[in-house]
C-alpha cells in the first residue's frame, strides 16, 4: 500500500494529492485538460424535479446554440430533416459525397445523458460524422426524460433502425454512438437481435456508458480525474432508467447475451474517462463471446476525447483516423448489386 492510504471496510482510502497534466501528451492536449478543470462542477437537480431537469436541459443545449447557424449555413454540408418511423431523423451528407459515399448508411445516436442535445442540437453530431466518417448520416432525435423515459428513447432508436432496414442493405449500415448513445446503440443491437432483425456491419460505441448497475472501477478511481463527466452518470442514468431494473440488458447491454446479434464492434475510451471500466468490460465480454472487438484508449483522454473541451488535438485526430482504417474493411460490406 502506498504512503498515508488504508484499508477499511473493504475501501481503499488515500491521502489528498495532486495530478499532473501528462508530458505523455501534446501540449494542446493538456491545455484541454486545464480547461477541463477549470469548470465549475454541475450542480443537479433532484431525479423527482421536472422543472429543475427542464431548465438544466435548456441552458446545457443553449450552451451549444452558438455553433447551429455555422453547421446548417456550411458549404460543405446538405442537411434535413426526414421523418422515420414517426422519429425526426437529420440526415447530413458532404455535398462532394462520392458514389462509394452515397451507399455507405451510418445510423449515429448522439450522446448528452440521454437528456442533453436533443431537436435541432442533433444536427452537430450528424454535421462531425458525415464530415469524418464519410456516408450518409442518420441521426435519430428519440425522446428524452424527463418527459419520456427509458424505454422511450430505445423505442425510437429502434423505429429509425427498422425503416433503414426497409430502404438499406444491412451490409451497408454502420450503426454508432456517443457516451448514452453508445449505451443506447448497444442496447438497439439486443433489441433488434431479439425481433429477428439483421445487424448492421459495424458498430463504434464511443466511451460508453455500458452498465447501468454502476458496478466498473473507474466510476470511482477517476471520478473527479475526468474533467469532461467529473460528476460520473448517476443523477441521468436515474433519471432515464426511471425506476427500471438497470440489470436488463437493454439497458445495460453488457449484461446480456453478446453471442449473437453485435457486428464486428470498435470502443474507445481514454485513460482518465470515468466509463473507461465500462469501455474495459465490454471489450473483454464481446471478445469471450466470440465478436470480433477492437479497443482504443487514448491516453490521458477524458470522456469523450480533447476536442469537447475546445479545439481538435493530435491525439483527437489519431483516435480519428484508427477508427477510419478500421472502417475501411468492414463499412460497407458486400457490394452493391
Amino acid at each position: 500500500m502506498t504512503e498515508g492510504s488504508r484499508l477499511e471496510n473493504d475501501q481503499l482510502h488515500l491521502p489528498a494529492r495532486s495530478i499532473p497534466h501528462p508530458f505523455s501528451i501534446s501540449a494542446e492536449a493538456r491545455a484541454a485538460l486545464a480547461v477541463g478543470a477549470a469548470r465549475e462542477p454541475k450542480q443537479f437537480p433532484d431525479v423527482e424535479d421536472v422543472d429543475g431537469w427542464r431548465k438544466q436541459i435548456a441552458a446545457m443545449n443553449d450552451s451549444a446554440s452558438a455553433y447551429l447557424d455555422a453547421i446548417w449555413q456550411s458549404p460543405e454540408l446538405n442537411i434535413n430533416i426526414e421523418r422515420l418511423g414517426e422519429v425526426d431523423t437529420y440526415v447530413a451528407r458532404r455535398k462532394n459525397l462520392t458514389e462509394d459515399g452515397q451507399r455507405k448508411i451510418n445510423f449515429h445516436i448522439h450522446g448528452g445523458g440521454w437528456v442533453y442535445f436533443g431537436g435541432r442540437y442533433v444536427v452537430l453530431p450528424a454535421a462531425v460524422s458525415a464530415m469524418h466518417y464519410d456516408g450518409v448520416v442518420y441521426a435519430v432525435d428519440y425522446r428524452t426524460p424527463p418527459d419520456h423515459p427509458y424505454p422511450a428513447a430505445l423505442d425510437d432508436c429502434l423505429s429509425v433502425y427498422q425503416e433503414l432496414l426497409k430502404r438499406f442493405d444491412p451490409a451497408s449500415i454502420f450503426v454508432s454512438g456517443d457516451s448514452a448513445g453508445g449505451n443506447l446503440a448497444g442496447a438497439l443491437m439486443h433489441r433488434a437481435r431479439d425481433l429477428g432483425l439483421p445487424a448492421p456491419c459495424a458498430l463504434f460505441l464511443n466511451t460508453p456508458a455500458s452498465d447501468l448497475t454502476h458496478a466498473s472501477d473507474s466510476l470511482h478511481t477517476n471520478k473527479g480525474v475526468d474533467v469532461v463527466l467529473s460528476h460520473g452518470v448517476g443523477k441521468e442514468s436515474e433519471l432515464y432508467c426511471n425506476g427500471a431494473d438497470a440489470r436488463s440488458p437493454y439497458l445495460s447491454p453488457l449484461l446480456g447475451d453478446l453471442s449473437k446479434g453485435f457486428p464486428p464492434t470498435y470502443i474507445r475510451t481514454g485513460t482518465r474517462d470515468v466509463l473507461l471500466s465500462d469501455s474495459v468490460r465490454m471489450h473483454a465480454a464481446l471478445r469471450k463471446a466470440g465478436v470480433e472487438a477492437d479497443l482504443y484508449v487514448g491516453e490521458a483522454m477524458p470522456h469523450g476525447g480533447f476536442a469537447i473541451l475546445g479545439s481538435e488535438t493530435v491525439e483527437d485526430i489519431d483516435a480519428r483516423e484508427d477508427l477510419l482504417r478500421w472502417l475501411a474493411k468492414r463499412w460497407p460490406g458486400p457490394e452493391a448489386p
